[in-house]
């Protein structure tokens, strides 16, 4: 299916709330829905209404008065748009706990990634299959990239691990690199990285629940 682009100038607010739609969307087409209209978009957006009309503007009449947005060809829109289309070949270096999990997900597919290749450097792990792919000698991670044509890499490594593991993946051409490692890592300029680091993150989220506690809390009493 396809869609009208009309070539503009697309603001980086627009392309940022892209992700979010584009999330929305995949679960919308899961449970069956062909059509979407702008108001239930925003409520799971939690967004404005008019602020999602005006972002797909830019990119053509794609909804129907009265009917709403094809949910296909939104999707199919904004994979264009975010390149992820075709599906973005991605490499996992450690296979221990969060290794194993990410090559058991299967909701990666419908998002545009595939995971094509696992690699590690513990003998017992090397030749295993896990998630149906054979693990690969991680000494063997700058060549089997480049000939895989990887785009993207996962970190699941210990931290001492991920500065020689970045080496390798910037050196096969790898631009992106997701990262478990809770760490600060060294790379290239033209490298992207974003660090998720679990434990900082509950925490921020326990902050902010309590805070919203405190808050209820105190308007009660004044």
């Amino acid at each position: 299916m396809k869609y009208n682009m009309k070539y503009k100038a697309i603001p980086k607010e627009t392309i940022g709330r892209l992700f979010t739609y584009f999330r929305a969307l995949v679960c919308l087409s899961r449970e069956g829905n062909k059509t979407v209209s702008s108001y239930k978009l925003a409520e799971i957006c939690q967004l404005n209404p008019s602020i999602i009309r005006k972002d797909f503007s830019y990119f053509g009449e794609l909804g129907k008065r009265g009917v709403g947005y094809n949910v296909e060809s939104l999707l199919l829109m904004i994979r264009s748009e975010l390149k992820l289309d075709p599906a973005i070949k991605i490499a996992v270096v450690g296979i221990g706990n969060i290794g194993k999990a990410l090559l058991a997900y299967s909701g990666f597919k419908p998002d545009g990634f595939r995971i094509v290749a696992a690699f590690d450097s513990h003998p017992k792990k090397i030749g295993k299959k896990v998630g149906g792919l054979t693990v690969e000698n991680a000494s063997k991670l700058e060549k089997r990239v480049k000939t895989l044509g990887i785009q993207m890499g996962i970190l699941a490594v210990p931290e001492s691990a991920a500065p020689q593991v970045v080496l390798s993946l910037a050196k096969g051409g790898v631009k992106a690199i997701l990262s478990f490692a809770p760490c600060q890592l060294t790379t290239p300029k033209d490298m992207n990285v974003i660090c998720v680091d679990l434990s900082m993150e509950m925490a921020r989220l326990l902050y902010y629940s309590m805070g919203q506690k405190l808050h209820k809390a105190r308007a009660r009493k004044s």
